[in-house]
């Protein structure tokens, strides 16, 4: 994929936890405690069960919150309000961040399986709320979550996005397999973890470790 794709860019999609932020940050350790935790209360199981449970069903149905409202009839609005209650403390501003998306050309828009009020409250957390137009959180899509490729043509029909002229930004490799398929650039951001790694292949076009540099470097 040419460098030139990425500049001239008009619509920039980015997936939330772990790709705006650091995965050192290690919110996703705070949320998948309270998922555990979630399933212990509600299911009647200890942690031992509760964690296999949990990685069963993010493994059957693409989120443990999916597998939950498929097979266990969970209200996922309850689940979404119980996981995203967590200290977001170690985010402390990313003012590198908010430079670079301040000079980037292009909209920008939040992509992420968890929920609109999550996004919100990362985005006031890191100082970049002002640079985003939108949000299609895993409400707009129904409850279907990346790497489904339904909530992908949803979201851009309903943020009105072109394809050929967008990039996605995500930490999940295999969550940019629908994003190439649909005609999108794709940039991975790798997270250090085997399952953020999963399904890399040709759909990758760009990796970055560091997101403020490289997206610092697009002219």
């Amino acid at each position: 994929m040419p460098d030139r794709r990425l500049a001239r860019t008009e619509t920039w999609v980015f997936d939330l936890d772990n790709t705006l932020y650091p995965a050192s940050c290690r919110l996703f350790d705070q949320i998948e405690a309270k998922m555990r935790s979630y399933i212990r209360r509600h299911l009647g199981l200890d942690d031992e069960a509760a964690r296999a449970l949990k990685t069963r069903l993010f493994h059957a149905h693409g989120t443990t919150m999916k597998g939950l409202m498929v097979d266990h009839g969970v209200d996922p609005h309850d689940f979404l309000a119980f996981v995203h209650d967590i200290d977001l403390a170690p985010l402390d501003g990313a003012p590198a961040l908010d430079g670079v998306l301040a000079a980037l050309p292009g909209r920008k828009v939040i992509f992420t399986n968890g929920s609109a009020a999550h996004a919100g409250n990362v985005l006031a957390r890191l100082g970049i709320a002002g640079h985003f137009d939108g949000v299609f959180d895993i409400v707009a899509a129904g409850f279907t979550p990346k790497p489904e490729i339904g909530p992908y043509r949803t979201m851009l029909a309903d943020l009105g996005i072109d394809p050929a002229r967008a990039t996605m930004v995500e930490d999940m490799a295999r969550n940019l397999r629908p994003a190439a398929d649909l005609g999108m650039a794709t940039v991975w951001i790798p997270n250090g973890t085997d399952w953020g790694a999963e399904g890399q292949g040709d759909h990758i076009h760009h990796v970055a470790d560091d997101l403020a540099a490289f997206l610092g470097a697009i002219g």
